[in-house]
Formats: structure tokens, C-alpha cells, sequence
């Protein structure tokens, strides 16, 4: 049964303290994650069979528990973006790709939806605007968890087509929806974490000059520590730059969001 308590939970701080009742519901992909502790703790195995069938992926069940059962390394990352990646060419072989993106990305399961943005991610048919436009469902997506999968999975095509992503993630920035401004600057981070950096942002952080720009000063605290992290990110290989950036912001803009941004972003030069 799920109740209030349940479903308002906090989360367990360590994974041999989430109760058996909760992760019961979780692995049957019925409640979403309330913490990383819980997502982590997912068993991916006995989630897909629960909930596939009824999602019409019954026969990639056995193939999915093969492929997890060669898995080196068994962590929560991995197996969602192996699972990913097989429902992915299912869907090509089966010409039911965008049916099967439809309904991951509307399960109650975070979990599940996580797999989704593997799908789009992986889709060589489509050009880096299509997949972002195509993923903004996910980028906006209530729970945190969908939000970081979606952005490490459109990071690897992002950085191939770099200058078309930038243009389109500079429109981004006067969206309504803090999620989908704060997803231009995650996914561009110069290093960023859990994932390969991007070199040529790197060295030449002024690439993403009009996306910082327009984000100096948000009013949402998520995007504002996305910008910090961004700018301490180039500052571990472009300080001259970030420095400039921000003598310049704190003369253009007395706002406390900039104030705070500049704080943030210096913190690994201060030290």
C-alpha cells in the first residue's frame, strides 16, 4: 500500500536503512526515488520485469538480464545506460522507437524514465536539434534523477556539433522553466561530473560566452550554481578568463544573483 508517509518520505540516508516496504515499491518501478541513496539502490533486474511486460517490451527482459549478468562494473549509472541502449536498438529493429520513448517518458517510475533520454541520445537519424527538442520533456522533468541522465546522455552528440548545440542552447536561457535554463549550462560544463570533459571548452571557454551571459543573473539558485560550477570548471584551465568574466560581470550587473555567481565561481582560484 501506498501511503502519505511513503509517498512524502525524505529518503533514507544509507542504503541498509531504506525500508524493505519502500524498495519493494521501488523496484516494482510504483514510487519514484525520493534520494540518490534510493535511486542507487534500485535492482534493475527485478524492475524491468516487473514493469516491461506492461510496457510491450516483454521480450527483451531475457536479453536485458544476459547483457547485465557480463556487466563488469554493476553500478546504477551503467545499467541504466546499458538498459538504454538495448531498448534503443529494439526500437529501431522493431519500428517502434518513438512509441517506446513515449511511454518511458511518461512512467511513474524515475527510474524508468531514465532509460528514455538514452534513446533520444543514441539516435544518429536525428540532428542535435532534433534530439533536443525531442528531449525537453525530460530535461523539464520533475525529478532530479531524469534531469542529470537526460544531460549526460545528449552530452557525447552535443560536443560533436558544439556550435549548432550553443546557438540553440543561447534560445534556451529565456525559458520560462528554471530546469530547461539550467540544462544549458550542465550539459556544457567544461569538465562537469561523471563525465568525459569537453576539451574544446576547456581551452577556449569564451565558446559559450552568450549562454553565460544571459544566466549572470538568474533568479533561480539551481541555475546559479549551475553557472558557478561552469565557470570554476574553466577556471582550472582558463583563469585569466573566468577572472575577466567576472571584473566585468560584478561592474555590468550590482544584482545579488551576480554577486553570488562570482562568489561561487571563484572558489577554486581563492583558495
Amino acid at each position: 500500500m501506498i501511503t502519505h508517509e511513503i509517498l512524502n518520505r525524505k529518503g533514507a540516508r544509507k542504503l541498509d536503512a531504506i525500508p524493505t516496504e519502500v524498495l519493494d515499491l521501488l523496484n516494482k518501478g510504483e514510487i519514484e526515488t525520493a534520494n540518490l541513496t534510493e535511486w542507487l539502490a534500485i535492482n534493475h533486474v527485478t524492475l524491468i520485469e516487473t514493469t516491461f511486460p506492461s510496457l510491450g517490451l516483454s521480450s527483451l527482459i531475457e536479453v536485458i538480464k544476459k547483457a547485465i549478468d557480463l556487466e563488469h562494473k554493476k553500478t546504477a549509472m551503467v545499467l541504466t545506460k546499458r538498459i538504454g541502449s538495448l531498448v534503443f536498438k529494439y526500437g529501431v529493429d522493431t519500428n517502434s522507437l518513438d512509441l517506446i520513448i513515449q511511454k518511458l517518458s511518461n512512467h511513474k517510475s524515475d527510474a524508468i524514465r531514465c532509460y528514455a533520454p538514452y534513446l533520444i541520445g543514441l539516435n544518429n537519424d536525428l540532428s542535435i536539434g532534433e534530439k533536443l527538442e525531442e528531449a525537453q520533456q525530460l530535461i523539464a522533468d520533475s525529478h532530479f534523477g531524469v534531469r542529470e541522465l537526460v544531460w549526460m546522455a545528449l552530452r557525447p552528440p552535443l560536443v560533436q556539433d558544439l556550435p549548432k548545440s550553443i546557438e540553440i542552447l543561447a534560445d534556451w536561457t529565456s525559458s520560462k522553466d528554471e530546469n530547461i535554463r539550467r540544462f544549458t549550462t550542465e550539459v556544457t560544463r567544461p569538465r562537469g561530473v561523471w563525465c568525459k570533459h569537453v576539451e574544446e571548452l576547456k581551452n577556449k571557454p569564451e565558446l559559450a560566452i552568450e549562454i553565460l551571459e544571459k544566466l549572470k543573473s538568474d533568479e533561480s539558485r539551481y541555475v546559479q550554481n549551475s553557472v558557478a560550477n561552469w565557470l570554476n570548471d574553466a577556471s582550472k584551465t582558463q583563469p585569466d578568463f573566468v577572472l575577466e568574466l567576472c571584473r566585468k560581470w560584478e561592474l555590468d550587473s550590482s544584482t545579488k544573483e551576480t554577486k553570488y555567481i562570482v562568489k561561487r565561481a571563484l572558489r577554486s582560484i581563492n583558495k
